[in-house]
């Protein structure tokens, strides 16, 4: 039986960079859109529990999917197995924590 497959994706989210683990990533019907649904979270009984990703999987509880801006994605990667779910500061998530805007001057 072959292994469930397990996405990585790490995006910015706030001036935050969001490292979270989803079974299903696609492209979206709305233009510039990538969707991840079905999150992955550690379980609630263990022992060591991490506040970050404590936090990831209560904004993330009653999401079916997601919606993320394409030019707000970082990396995907396709997995052997879930890791933990994170949020990092701005330049620690092996960038160099600038961020280029895609808009022209003087327009958002």
């Amino acid at each position: 039986m072959p292994a469930k497959q397990v996405f990585k994706v790490i995006f910015i989210n706030q001036n935050q960079i969001y490292e979270v683990y989803a079974k299903q990533v696609y492209q979206s019907d709305l233009y510039g859109f990538v969707v991840v649904e079905d999150f992955v979270f550690g379980e609630a009984s263990t022992l060591v529990v991490d506040p970050s990703e404590e936090k990831l999987k209560t904004e993330f509880e009653n999401v079916k999917r997601s919606f993320i801006p394409l030019h707000e994605i970082i990396r995907i990667d396709q997995v052997e197995r879930r890791g933990v779910a994170r949020i990092l500061p701005m330049g620690e998530g092996g960038g160099s924590g600038k961020v280029t805007s895609i808009y022209p001057p003087g327009r958002k």
